[in-house]
């Protein structure tokens, strides 16, 4: 039975028009919106071909919705999954586009290109013209990496599929075609070479789309708002289809996906949008901004609503994260001050009574780690702690937030080796990714057989299964040291494999490996005849040999069907291109569903006595008893300093250029006719990385339930505190001492 708190009945007694709800984390902002759903349901006479539309961001909350839905709306005697419907807003604009596919002016088969399928159709886009002008990446590349080989091909690659994609992101959501934009770059009085580059492979990325019959999902809303403002008989069914329309996480709202809600509810629909704009954290080069949510909220004609209680964390951590708040609205950095990264309400305790108090509060269950440890003295510090509250609090949970998975990757070793019981929710877990990277490093050798390290490599590949034996483990050492040092590869793969033994291991015991060394010698001879069978046969064989485990050789037989379906792809993909698919997986660059990734929305209650190790952007909505925040630098979170370094300005780039930023302020410039200036918009994408970032860490702090860790480390050496923590930190001490008694008034 839902008991609302007074904020919730507030909301739950919404009947008609628009109403705006600003939630902070954990206040039950999804139950309050399932229960007012099902009070609607029960209180309005729906004729047979209405229905609520609850529209939310991501396809794992849908069954979450219905679920709690049919069991409020079973309280009150309605039939379950009758009178509404879930919907993402993607599959709500595929409904649409799919009843009127040519006012969309589509073919009426068309068929939908996912997110993979699109990057792989946008690098063909990207490595056509750059075979086409294969000089081009020389206007752009710091003097120092002009005349490598490396960063004029694979890096500039990178670079330009990233920026072309932002570009097109944004050219659709501006409604602009290739055309459109080829014509304004005519009418422009200067010449915007970045945007006549992106233009230009948007135009064979929409060309090979349309040969496909295809849209991507950046098409559909578009497209599904063409349809709405082109049909208005068919506008008007869908008003009157939809009598009420409840949208969650609206925070993630883009400009078209929140006309689209508009044209649906019309001028004096019924339309409730609920979210945190402080919890906005895939803004950056995305078409979403909190922005939009708010200036709902407080738009003339809009109910204005709050959830301020939430009884997730104890006050301590609540009282951080005010601070937090408060402090970002006197951020000493004035242009992000002006982007109001964060904003009120306060995190209000629940009222006496309420059935989901707040924990028992504990100042000193909060930690704030000022010391300059490094990467591996952290991951130490902080794996050993865990491990140690684990031992005592086998009941509770526990988790270890990163900023990017590569950490995650990292800090899992450490758990591993301290043999600390762990669940990873990450790109793929660490079972996968060993699975893949073996795999890699057998395909990186018959990429390149004549390279002695890789041997050396595949050799312990063929080992993998005797590592945890320390006898084992030493010899794998010797013989892979030994291997490096071979000066010609066809020493061990060739008949000389006598010469090799004899030279590298003179001792009496090189005898005991003679079998085992030329054993290996003819496995890596199978394989380099097998080299040139089909991709997914090649891998196949290979797992046949260095795998037994049952889960391994399956994870081995997706990893075989994947690069086969990248080859049918991609004809021209060689032994190296798919080593280095596998390298990025492996790394965790690149998102794979191994046996045992695939499942359920995570649940943090089920992993009891474990330590979760996810990502910061994967831990919003979830939490746990007790949370380590770690790497909380002045790289992961920026402040726009002068010290500070920013993920989107790449080292070989001249002049720390963010590519997207200028490729989106030249776009800008072509709409409005204003005047573009190189480096510009590199500077404003500080800013606005570090507003996002400033909400990752809020999101960080009230993923705790009862105990928080913040720490950070040098990383490569030259990394300091992130100005945020060392604000928050000073403010914390001297709440200490002052005991605690001051907070941010709501």
């Amino acid at each position: 039975m839902f008991i609302p708190r007074p904020k919730q009945a507030e909301v739950l007694a919404y009947r008609r028009g628009a109403m705006g709800v600003a939630a902070v984390p954990g206040s039950g902002k999804t139950a309050t919106l399932s229960f007012l759903a099902a009070q609607l349901l029960a209180e309005t006479e729906l004729a047979e071909s209405q229905e609520i539309l609850i529209v939310t961001l991501v396809n794992s909350a849908v069954a979450n919705f219905a679920r709690q839905v049919n069991e409020y709306v079973k309280d009150d005697g309605l039939l379950p999954g009758y009178g509404y419907r879930v919907r993402t807003l993607h599959s709500l604009a595929n409904d649409i586009v799919r009843q009127k596919p040519t006012v969309a002016g589509l073919d009426e088969q068309f068929s939908i290109v996912d997110e993979r399928e699109s990057n792989e159709i946008l690098a063909d886009a990207v490595d056509a013209w750059i075979r086409r002008f294969p000089d081009a990446p020389d206007a752009y590349l710091a003097p120092d990496y002009v005349d490598k080989g490396h960063y004029r091909s694979q890096r500039w690659a990178e670079i330009l599929t990233d920026t072309t994609r932002n570009f097109i992101r944004q050219a659709k959501d501006d409604l602009l075609t290739p055309a459109d934009i080829f014509a304004a770059l005519e009418r422009y009085r200067g010449e915007l070479t970045l945007a006549r580059i992106c233009a230009r492979i948007y135009q064979d990325y929409d060309r090979a789309l349309a040969y496909r019959g295809a849209v991507d999902f950046q098409d559909l809303i578009r497209l599904a708002l063409r349809v709405l403002r082109q049909d208005s008989d068919f506008l008007a069914a869908q008003q009157r289809k939809w009598v009420y329309i409840l949208e969650d996480e609206a925070q993630d709202s883009s400009r078209l996906q929140e006309d689209i809600l508009r044209l649906l509810a019309g001028e004096r629909g019924n339309w409730v949008r609920v979210g945190d704009p402080n919890q906005a954290i895939f803004e950056t080069f995305t078409t979403a901004d909190p922005k939009y949510l708010r200036e709902f909220i407080n738009a003339p004609g809009v109910e204005g609503r709050e959830l301020p209680n939430s009884g997730r964390s104890a006050r301590s951590i609540q009282r951080l994260a005010n601070r937090l708040i408060e402090w970002s609205l006197e951020h000493p950095h004035q242009a992000i001050r002006a982007r109001t990264p964060l904003t009120r309400p306060y995190i209000q305790p629940t009222p006496p009574g309420d059935p989901q108090p707040n924990p028992p509060d504990n100042p000193a269950a909060v930690v704030l780690q000022g010391d300059n440890y490094s990467a591996t003295k952290e991951a130490i510090l902080v794996t050993e702690s865990c491990g140690r509250w684990l031992a005592a609090h086998p009941d509770q949970t526990a988790a270890i937030l990163v900023a990017r998975n590569g950490r995650g990757s990292e800090i899992v070793k450490f758990l591993r080796q301290k043999g600390i019981p762990y669940v990873e929710n990450l790109n793929s877990t660490s079972t996968t990714r060993a699975v893949v990277g073996a795999l890699a490093r057998a395909l990186g050798y018959l990429a390149d057989p004549k390279q002695a390290a890789l041997l050396a490599e595949v050799y312990r590949v063929w080992r993998r299964d005797e590592r945890e034996d320390a006898e084992a483990a030493a010899e794998i050492k010797a013989v892979a040291d030994g291997l490096k040092r071979i000066k010609q590869v066809e020493d061990l793969v060739a008949p000389r494999l006598s010469d090799w033994l004899d030279e590298s291991f003179p001792e009496a015991e090189a005898s005991e490996l003679r079998g085992q060394i030329a054993s290996f010698r003819d496995l890596v001879g199978s394989w380099l005849r097998a080299a040139e069978m089909p991709i997914d046969q090649l891998v196949l064989t290979i797992a046949g040999d260095i795998f037994r485990n049952v889960s391994d050789i399956a994870t081995a037989h997706m990893v075989a069907l994947h690069l086969a379906q990248l080859g049918e792809t991609h004809p021209l993909m060689r032994l190296p291109d798919f080593a280095a698919e596998l390298y990025d997986i492996a790394g965790n660059k690149r998102r794979f569903a191994g046996l045992g990734d695939i499942g359920a929305q995570f649940d943090p209650d089920a992993h009891q006595g474990k330590v979760t190790v996810t990502t910061l952007h994967k831990a919003k909505g979830l939490e746990w008893d007790r949370v380590y925040l770690i790497s909380v630098n002045n790289y992961d979170f920026p402040s726009a300093d002068a010290n500070d370094s920013f993920i989107g300005e790449k080292w070989f780039i001249r002049d720390d250029l963010n590519m997207s930023a200028e490729a989106l302020a030249q776009l800008s410039a072509l709409q409005d006719g204003g005047e573009y200036r190189e480096g510009f918009a590199s500077l404003t994408a500080r800013v606005e990385y570090a507003a996002e970032r400033l909400r990752l860490l809020y999101v960080g702090i009230t993923r705790a339930r009862k105990a928080l860790t913040i720490t950070w480390n040098t990383g490569r050496g030259k990394a300091t505190e992130a100005t945020p923590l060392l604000a928050l930190r000073a403010w914390w001490e001297a709440e200490r001492e002052r005991g605690l008694a001051h907070e941010p008034q709501p």
